[in-house]
């Protein structure tokens, strides 16, 4: 790809991502104001109980005695200064508390959409070749049970059968606790604790990116240029890896950066699931307690994943069709 066509692609996304993220700030924070409660009630109500002058003066420290409009004034004035705000529960920097849980969210969602995409894509290619055969039926019927079946109920099963009837995997956490464990045996012991979690956010959308490979492969195969590259005495193997699968990796890919907001939802159930100290974690904790700052700075973060991605996306699929033009 040439230095035109990449400074092209990040000049479109930087010129849609600003107002975009401005606009989500906003409307998350107007949207949060209609929730009941605050964090001053949530901790009344763990005390046991609080006088109207306690209520009044945690209101007044944490900003919430404002006008609604003054408050989105001044969060998105420490927005403009580099600042999140800070947490009245964890009492801490917000940027804080999100930089300790970020690396295990970007961890597993990183390893759930690699597995997504790679076994979603060699099973729809399996597929594909094999139409109307039985391998096709049987990964046919395999994606419609996982595509069917809600997440948490597999998260929930696969605990059952690999930590709990054969005990091959932990059940929960990021790692084991008090092990003491360094250098390669903490790496497979963290990636053994990875690999539940990662299976359940990953593997509904296997079963999308096997049939969409599979539909988008046969409808390639039926155009003209395959028919000229089979003409021309190519193996079968170079014609279906090199001419059909490339083309047909466009909507897959396309179909990813979409899927990445909806990893990032399921993250908050997988990680209540397998207590993971991860962002989807957090944002549920936050949610439960009120703490609005530490729930925007989430939705935030996450919103400029999202586009991050999608940016991505645009740079991979220039690369795989050249004929895609930046406008």
């Amino acid at each position: 790809m040439s230095l035109s066509r990449l400074s092209g692609v990040l000049r479109k996304t930087l010129i849609q991502a600003v107002p975009t993220a401005i606009g989500i700030v906003i409307l998350n924070f107007l949207l949060l104001q209609l929730a009941p409660g605050d964090a001053a009630d949530v901790m009344a109500g763990e005390a046991g109980a609080a006088t109207e002058e306690t209520m009044a003066m945690l209101r007044k420290q944490f900003g919430l005695d404002l006008p609604v409009l003054d408050q989105l004034l001044a969060y998105l004035g420490h927005l403009a200064q580099g600042s999140l705000g800070f947490s009245p529960r964890y009492n801490m920097p917000v940027a804080d508390l999100i930089a300790q849980r970020l690396p295990g969210t970007l961890l597993l969602m990183g390893l759930s959409l690699s597995l997504a995409l790679l076994l979603g894509i060699a099973l729809g290619t399996v597929m594909a070749l094999n139409a109307g055969r039985w391998p096709d039926r049987l990964i046919s019927v395999g994606s419609l049970v996982f595509y069917s079946v809600p997440g948490f109920w597999i998260g929930l099963m696969l605990i059952v059968l690999f930590s709990v009837k054969l005990g091959w995997l932990p059940s929960g956490g990021a790692e084991t606790i008090g092990a003491g464990l360094s250098g390669l045996d903490s790496l497979l012991d963290k990636a053994r604790h990875m690999l539940l979690p990662a299976a359940s956010l990953a593997l509904f959308y296997v079963a999308i990116y096997a049939r969409l490979t599979r539909a988008t492969m046969l409808e390639v195969a039926s155009q003209d240029f395959i028919r000229t590259a089979t003409a021309k005495g190519l193996t079968p193997f170079h014609v279906a890896t090199r001419h059909i699968l490339r083309n047909a990796l466009l909507p897959v890919t396309t179909l990813a950066g979409m899927h990445f907001g909806g990893i990032l939802g399921g993250a908050v159930v997988v990680e209540t699931v397998y207590s993971w100290p991860g962002l989807g974690r957090l944002a549920f904790e936050a949610v439960m307690r009120r703490d609005f700052n530490v729930l925007l700075g989430v939705l935030l973060l996450c919103s400029l994943l999202v586009i991050i991605v999608n940016m991505v996306v645009d740079l991979l699929q220039a690369w795989l069709d050249p004929r895609i033009e930046v406008r």
